[in-house]
């Protein structure tokens, strides 16, 4: 049983009916604080875990192996979720926040011991591959390892190959019980029920209250972000930035806000505005495109901003996974981390991200 029904569910429900289980995955209602409903599709490497390599391990493993993901979802679905990994661009408005960031995948690297994969673009250079740059951008940091799909795309493909592996799903359950005896469990939405033998919490914001009812910990909390997506445009930018993508489609979709406002999943004019005026700078032909949508979502995040991967002593057979990297670890969790749940062998990448770092930690 895998409660939660978005991209990190989904990855594990598909990677799960992959390897022959019997799977069922509880979705809650439309109206949930859904992570998935603002991804912004980045498969994104670089930056990720100074100070924490196993987790540097983890993403970059789960990056070069995501074609291989895509090619067998189109395969088996026929969607294409639209995966391009040409590189990712940092963009940077100032040479101090350039070095800045070239120091720390320095930094990064060393901690690895490896040369990490990444180039420091001058304007000039940066010019060459991303011509519409603005006057303000003085460089940016390249890294070859990053790249974009469509989440919604990606979504689609997941829960269609995962019912195409014989996969069940039930929509519009919401779990507000789960009870361990003889070591099975019993999950309840409401007035239906559901027995299974092993139960994965997959459910985003929800996990804080389900963890604990099979012995675990999940101590989350909501980080609002705000995105806006433009008309269709002529393909002007090849390689995603961290808060600009061109889609498939040609629309560009802007973003990257960080706000902590609880449960407030709405939109506001001053951050709209902010996030706005950041894309026109980096690219000046946005200031003509038309917005076509705007949205808000919640992120997922512990305090350290790192996963929980974590099976419970108490309740052997139950576990919790939760990150804010649903998309860029997709592959990883379809496959390394489904084998751990099903052979019990631990990736030495996630012995470090159990809930216990946080026992002397809040989250709010």
């Amino acid at each position: 049983m895998v409660v939660g029904g978005g991209v990190v569910g989904m990855s594990i429900a598909y990677g799960m009916a992959r390897a022959g289980d019997r799977v069922c995955v509880l979705d809650g209602e439309d109206d949930a604080l859904r992570a998935s409903r603002g991804n912004f599709g980045l498969v994104w490497v670089q930056n990720k875990g100074l100070g924490r390599t196993p987790y540097a391990q983890w993403t970059m493993q789960s990056a070069r192996t995501w074609q291989a993901l895509a090619t067998e979802l189109q395969e088996l679905t026929g969607t294409d979720v639209e995966l391009q990994q040409p590189g990712g661009l940092s963009m940077s408005f100032d040479e101090k926040t350039l070095q800045a960031s070239s120091a720390k995948l320095d930094a990064l690297g060393r901690e690895l011991g490896i040369t990490y994969p990444y180039e420091v673009l001058d304007a000039d250079r940066l010019r060459q591959i991303t011509p519409g740059i603005g006057p303000d951008v003085v460089g940016a940091i390249y890294c070859p390892l990053d790249g974009h799909v469509s989440p919604l795309r990606t979504l689609r493909a997941l829960v269609h190959a995962y019912q195409l592996r014989g996969g069940q799903r039930v929509a519009g359950a919401t779990v507000d019980r789960i009870e361990y005896r003889g070591g099975e469990f019993q999950v309840h939405a409401g007035d239906r029920s559901w027995t299974a033998g092993r139960v994965v919490l997959a459910a985003g914001l929800a996990n804080r209250e389900l963890a604990p009812l099979v012995g675990l910990n999940a101590p989350v909390r909501p980080v609002r972000g705000q995105l806006m997506v433009t008309e269709r445009m002529q393909p002007f930018l090849h390689h995603p930035c961290h808060f600009v993508r061109q889609t498939g489609e040609g629309t560009v979709q802007i973003g990257d806000s960080k706000e902590e406002v609880g449960l407030d999943d709405g939109t506001t004019i001053p951050e709209m505005a902010r996030i706005a005026a950041r894309a026109v700078r980096c690219f000046p032909i946005l200031a003509s495109a038309n917005i076509v949508r705007t949205w808000g979502a919640l992120r997922v995040m512990t305090p350290d901003g790192y996963p929980i991967y974590q099976e419970s002593a108490q309740c052997p057979g139950a576990y919790v996974v939760t990150c804010h990297s649903g998309i860029t670890l997709a592959p990883a969790h379809a496959g390394p981390l489904v084998d751990w749940m099903r052979t019990g062998t631990e990736p030495a990448e996630l012995r470090g991200f159990k809930a216990e770092r946080f026992d002397h930690v809040q989250a709010h």
